[in-house]
This record gives C-alpha cells, sequence and structure tokens, in this order.
C-alpha cells in the first residue's frame, strides 16, 4: 500500500486543454507562463508542471525555443521542481512533443501511459465567439482523434529522457490499463522505483471522475506497486478540489492548476493558479495533513536535483 506522507502539490500551469476564450486568465505568454508557476511555487507547490504556447494566438507549441523563455525565469525565482509535458498539444508528433524536454533535461517529465481517445469537443459548444480561428477547428478535431503513446513511443521516452537525461516520470494514468502498462515497464527495468502515479480523471476517453473510480485505481495500484510507488490525483473541470481532498485522504498527493480546471468554485473562474494552490492547501492543512517542500518532494520521488537540469 501507498505510504502516507507530506502532501506534494503539483501545479500544472497552462497546459493544451483549454483555449484563449474560455478564460481571460489561462497564462499564454512567457511571461504570464512564468508569473504563474512563481505564484503557485510561493503559494505551496512543490512541483510545477509546464507546457508552452504560441505567444501571438495561445495556441499549444513544443518549440523548445519558447520553454527557453521561461523556464530560467522560474528556475531563478523558485526552488520548485520543474515537470515538462511529453504530451504537448493534440496532433503534435512525439518527436516535438518531447523537444523540449529533451533540450531541458528537467528532474520530472510527465508521461501518458498509453494510447486514448481524447476527447475535447463537447467543451465547443459553450462558446460563440472565439479570441483566434484555431480554438474551435482545435477542440473540434479532437472528436475524430487519438492520442498515440504506443509501448514503442513510451520505450523510446524511457530511453531518451530517463536513461539519457536523468529525468524521473510523472507517469499520468487515464484508465486501470495504464497501471498494467506501467508495471509492464517496470517489470522490464525500463524504469526504477519509487514510481510517481498520477491518477487522471474526467478525460472523455480516461476514466470517469468518481469516488468508486479512484478507490479502484488505487486497490490495482497497490496490487502492482506495492510500497514501490506514490500517487497523485488529477481530476478535471469540477470535480479537481473533491476528488485531491478524497486522493489525500487516501494517503495521496494532489495536482491543480489552470491546465485541468479553469474555475475556483461553482461557476467562478479562478484568478490565477496560486488561487487553486492555496484553496488545496487551505484544505489539507486543515484536515492535518502537512505540504511537502520541494526539496521534500526531491528526497520523496528521488530526483536528481534542480541543478542537474540544462536550463
Amino acid at each position: 500500500m501507498a505510504k502516507s506522507r507530506k502532501v506534494i502539490i503539483t501545479c500544472a500551469v497552462t497546459g493544451a486543454v483549454h483555449t484563449p476564450t474560455m478564460s481571460p486568465h489561462l497564462p499564454v505568454t512567457p511571461d504570464e507562463i512564468a508569473a504563474g508557476a512563481i505564484g503557485a511555487a510561493e503559494a505551496g507547490a512543490a512541483i510545477i508542471h509546464l507546457h508552452a504556447r504560441d505567444p501571438e494566438n495561445g495556441s499549444p507549441t513544443g518549440a523548445p525555443e519558447v520553454f527557453e523563455r521561461f523556464l530560467p525565469r522560474i528556475k531563478q525565482s523558485t526552488d520548485a521542481v520543474i515537470n515538462i509535458t511529453t504530451g504537448g498539444g493534440h496532433g503534435m508528433s512525439l518527436e516535438q512533443r518531447i523537444a523540449a524536454a529533451m533540450w531541458a533535461k528537467p528532474e520530472m517529465c510527465s508521461l501518458n501511459m498509453g494510447s486514448m481517445n481524447f476527447g475535447l469537443f463537447e467543451m465547443q459548444s459553450r462558446f460563440k465567439d472565439w479570441k483566434h480561428e484555431w480554438e474551435p477547428a482545435y477542440l473540434e478535431m479532437t472528436r475524430d482523434f487519438i492520442f498515440k503513446n504506443t509501448f514503442k513511443d513510451i520505450e523510446g521516452v524511457m530511453k531518451h529522457l530517463g536513461d539519457g537525461c536523468g529525468s524521473k516520470f510523472e507517469f499520468e494514468c487515464y484508465d486501470v490499463g495504464h497501471l498494467y502498462n506501467l508495471a509492464y515497464f517496470a517489470e522490464q527495468g525500463l524504469v526504477k522505483p519509487p514510481y510517481f502515479i498520477q491518477f487522471v480523471m474526467g478525460i472523455r476517453g480516461g476514466i470517469g471522475a468518481d469516488p468508486d473510480n479512484l478507490m479502484h485505481l488505487k486497490r490495482t495500484a497497490d496490487k502492482l506497486f506495492g510500497d514501490d510507488y506514490l500517487f497523485s490525483v488529477l481530476a478535471a473541470g469540477r470535480f479537481q478540489m473533491p476528488l485531491a481532498t478524497m486522493g489525500a485522504i487516501l494517503g495521496g498527493n494532489v495536482r491543480v492548476g489552470l491546465e485541468d480546471s479553469l474555475f475556483i468554485g461553482r461557476g467562478e473562474l479562478a484568478t490565477s493558479n496560486a488561487q487553486q494552490v492555496a484553496k488545496i492547501r487551505a484544505i489539507l492543512e486543515n484536515l492535518g495533513h502537512e505540504i511537502a517542500s520541494p526539496d521534500e518532494a526531491r528526497e520523496m520521488l528521488a530526483l536528481k536535483g534542480g541543478d542537474q537540469v540544462g536550463f
């Protein structure tokens, strides 16, 4: 069974799910992403999970030169663990998705543990006037889209970023089968414990966001990984705070941020990533949990250290 320790708060600052029309508070430019990350770290996030966006129109980009405009600033201003996406944005090739991580050699990277339908198309009906022409087409294309991470793809990322760069992974598991995929790679010796597993819930195409499913994910992970893993809970949209809280009660860690939900309460847009971090931190501390510092998170996850990155 995963052990109860101090709670690691991860903040996912911008992601590639939401589009600029959906919230004026979604970080888009390098300045906004840097400020959002620094604010989240100051509010208590030990890990900052980062995507990049085209500064001109807010569309997702994997270009290292865009990451280069905000990563050093975040590192200079915080001691937070930097976690860079390998999921990128919909429609990117694997090479485009991992380019920034290969350049930055971060302490952590996200790694989706399987191919899957990844539907964002339902969000299109909520808006009529778009800031940018690309937004509705980007959402609609996911009606006929498969996010591709084959066994070969995953093995390559593990070798290039794990063995090659010394990065550890946030294993993003969108369904129970993804846990078994991770167990396979662990059996092959391609990854070493402790495994940091993110239960991702509430994405159309993955497991639904409800308490029974969270319990099932945890039971399965306990069976497969015993004491060799730590888990965190990412629940999309309105499920963000309730299921993160439940995850912490079960001995896990939490992820919040504008990548996962644009709201701070019913019908109320969050004004910053820091606001969400502060809310979940207050909930956890009121329940008697202690919040892990970045260095405590490094120790818990056996990371290489912020002085060993490439930026």
